[in-house]
């Protein structure tokens, strides 16, 4: 219906009489009308604040559309009453999806269809007339249900953005107070971020030059990796997730994550400590590992602080450590192919406590092919490798580790 100019005066007047008649039954209609939605979603009766809004919005829609068809105001510009929209605001509020908001007004619609066009069929005493009434009132009730429910779909969404910007404001700063040690209470803290911030707390990060990549799917899978399915997670900017796992005891003997990680997403890892303080400590872990990752421009997918304490320690002072490398390997201390080869072998060696046959195992080649590296290495470096032993092994590590960035150039082609 566009408005009265567009009917004939005889249905325009039958209209106006007919919704007038209506309008005066309105709170009538709207009690019944809010039974009718309470007995299909039990739930919307339970809630005594939810009742109110919910016959609220539908006194108010009721009234606003009788009024605006006995006034030939078209559907187009009607707008969502106070009471509707604030009813969307608790739906969202409550946790009810938009689609069970929206089923509220569904079922207004059919209970208008069934009762209020039933009565006015009874207003009108010629059947003729009285089909194109009905027929002008369900065109209309359809424009006008059709409108509003956009509406409060809007300010819905828009409410559940609002609580959702709350809920992560509030959890940021939580996990920022914990972070920075400031005194916090403990139970509010864990109410806040859905979190138990009194176990083993194994933290982690996530971090990506990626576009399109699911962070939070990410986090979650490490979450069930490390024994939770509701890991606290929290965005560090666009490309970064911050993780924290939270167990009743030490995460022990995991399958390996790799594999699991999509590519070009990578994952650093602290070690697991305990309480509010292992929540803090874990995280920096996992930032160190992060940045021995980004240092050395490692391309591993996953990558363990347990695994990178000794080099995030002996590389803080960049200048240091690489003067200790160099006073350790001396001449093996260039980026070279045969170099590279020969830190290799002393490394693998050291590593199997001595065993030529176990560092051959490890590097793929012969027990003899070993032997032969690791002599020229040791006449590279200009003494054995029995002299300051844990010096050469935390100086082959850092190589290992960090690569060229704690080696000399290549000086030419190594003789």
């Amino acid at each position: 219906m566009s408005g009265w100019a567009a009917l004939p005066d005889a249905v325009a007047m039958e209209l106006r009489r007919t919704t007038a008649e209506l309008l005066q039954r309105m709170p009538f209609y709207a009690d019944e009308m809010l039974d009718y939605i309470v007995e299909r979603i039990p739930e919307a009766g339970k809630d005594d604040g939810l009742r109110g809004l919910t016959l609220g919005s539908c006194s108010s829609n009721i009234e606003a559309a009788l009024s605006m068809v006995r006034n030939g105001i078209d559907a187009s510009v009607a707008s969502a009453p106070v009471t509707a929209l604030e009813h969307a605001r608790a739906m969202a509020a409550r946790g009810y999806s938009v689609d069970v908001m929206l089923r509220f007004y569904r079922l207004g619609h059919a209970y208008f269809t069934e009762r209020i066009f039933a009565k006015a069929g009874e207003l009108v005493t010629d059947p003729a007339l009285a089909l194109v009434v009905v027929s002008e009132l369900q065109n209309y009730a359809f424009a006008y249900v059709d409108r509003i429910s956009s509406e409060v779909a809007t300010e819905y969404v828009a409410e559940l953005d609002r609580i959702q910007n709350r809920v992560r404001a509030a959890r940021t700063d939580a996990v920022r107070r914990l972070l920075a040690g400031d005194r916090i209470d403990l139970g509010r803290a864990e109410g806040t971020l859905s979190h138990r911030l009194t176990g083993w707390q194994t933290a982690f990060v996530c971090w990506t030059e990626r576009d399109d990549a699911d962070l939070m799917r990410v986090g979650r899978t490490i979450g069930g990796h490390l024994g939770s399915e509701h890991p606290l997670l929290v965005t560090d900017g666009t490309q970064t997730l911050w993780g924290w796992v939270s167990t009743s005891s030490i995460p022990r003997d995991l399958p390996p994550l790799m594999g699991r990680i999509p590519k070009l997403v990578h994952v650093s890892l602290g070690i697991p400590a305990q309480g509010p303080a292992g929540f803090r400590k874990s995280h920096a872990q996992a930032l160190r590992a992060r940045r021995i990752v980004e240092l050395a421009g490692r391309e591993t997918e996953v990558t363990s602080y347990a695994d990178m304490a000794l080099v995030d320690m002996m590389s803080s002072d960049l200048d240091l450590a690489r003067g200790f490398v160099a006073a350790e390997l001396g001449a093996l201390a260039v980026v070279g192919l045969r170099e590279a080869e020969e830190r290799q072998a002393l490394l693998a060696v050291l590593d199997a406590q001595g065993g030529l046959a176990a560092a051959g195992k490890e590097l793929g080649i012969h027990r003899n092919t070993v032997l032969q590296r690791m002599r020229r290495g040791e006449e590279r470096r200009g003494r054995p490798a029995s002299e300051r032993i844990a010096e050469l092994h935390a100086a082959l590590r850092l190589v290992d580790v960090l690569g060229p960035v704690v080696l000399a150039p290549d000086p030419g082609p190594s003789s």
